[in-house]
């Protein structure tokens, strides 16, 4: 299985031995030894994963790379984030998806409000199976814990990804921030109930809920 580093914060180094990653089409910036490059179809998915994306609207290019050495990656110098799955899954906006193991399955799923929300579709990706990876972040992520105790509410446009036995909902509500006119999408709330991780960015996309 490929090793994944961060050689700093916004690059990733991945040291393969014969393996495969998939990446973001056209994030590597640098490697050595011997590797090639091939561009995935349907976001890694084949043909079904292609017709399923159109449909949906989730759009998300990935090349898969193999052999022998160390790549880098890179998006835009954003931030990366390491996430290990054990064979749960990770729910994730594709702009952010930089890299993950080449055993890794992924996919789409139906996000609802939220998605319209975020300015990002109805659908989103997920990653699953058990290996590494790589998430994109505008500035260094916060890793929120969410417990039957203490659910969470996020901003549409901080959300990057969550994980574990999350259920979520769409809420709308005004805040103080809103009544001033500096609304940044807190009109409109994701709340997480249940237990696991939800990976927010401090800096927020251009959401509809920011625009209301």
């Amino acid at each position: 299985m490929a090793t994944f580093r961060l050689q700093g914060s916004k690059v990733l180094a991945v040291d393969m031995t014969g393996d495969a990653v998939k990446a973001k089409n056209g994030s590597m910036v640098a490697y050595d030894g011997q590797m090639a490059f091939k561009k995935l179809t349907g976001g890694g998915e084949g043909i079904r994963g292609m017709v399923t994306r159109r449909l949906t609207g989730e759009q998300m290019t990935l090349m898969e790379v193999k052999g022998q050495g160390t790549c880098f990656f890179a998006d835009r110098a954003s931030e990366i984030n390491l996430v290990a799955l054990r064979g749960d899954k990770l729910y994730v906006e594709s702009s952010n998806l930089l890299a993950t193991d080449g055993g890794l399955r992924t996919g789409t799923t139906f996000t609802g409000l939220r998605g319209g929300a975020s300015g990002n579709g109805l659908f989103t990706t997920t990653v699953e199976g058990s290996g590494q990876v790589a998430i994109t972040s505008d500035g260094p992520a916060v890793v929120l814990r969410v417990t039957p105790q203490y659910p969470l509410s996020v901003d549409p446009g901080a959300y990057v990804a969550h994980q574990g036995s999350l259920r979520q909902n769409f809420q709308s509500g005004v805040t103080f921030r809103t009544f001033m006119g500096e609304g940044g999408g807190e009109a409109f709330q994701i709340r997480f109930e249940g237990d696991g991780l939800v990976y927010v960015q401090p800096s927020e996309r251009n959401t509809i809920g920011g625009d209301v």
